[in-house]
């Protein structure tokens, strides 16, 4: 089951979190559940995997949004990196960016459904 203390071992920000959520614990839980089971991740991956960067770019600038209102700074920091070689339309291998991201997605799937 979803906890702040799992959250903070995780490494989210959950003070930050709960402040733009008015400290409302089970608002905040809902949101991060939702979040996280969002299918702009694998729109993210089939989009890069079409070498389609330029709406790659608009899902991770909405996923890099989402996640760093909900102060999820484990994924929000790698989405964070992809926008930017996204947008620079830099030439680089997005698919390890794309492994990192969905096993952080994955871990914390993990922790919501213990």
């Amino acid at each position: 089951m979803i906890s702040i203390e799992k959250l903070n071992e995780f490494g989210v920000n959950t003070r930050e979190g709960l402040d733009r959520c008015l400290n409302k614990e089970d608002f905040y839980f809902r949101l991060i559940t939702k979040a996280i089971e969002d299918e702009s991740f694998l729109k993210l991956k089939e989009e890069i995997e079409n070498k389609n960067y330029e709406e790659a770019f608009k899902i991770a600038h909405s996923l890099k949004g989402v996640f760093g209102n909900l102060s999820i700074t484990p994924i929000y920091e790698i989405v964070f990196e992809l926008t930017e070689y996204l947008r620079n339309k830099s030439d680089i291998n997005y698919k390890s960016y794309i492994d990192k991201l969905l096993e952080k997605r994955n871990e914390l799937i993990k922790i919501i459904n213990e």
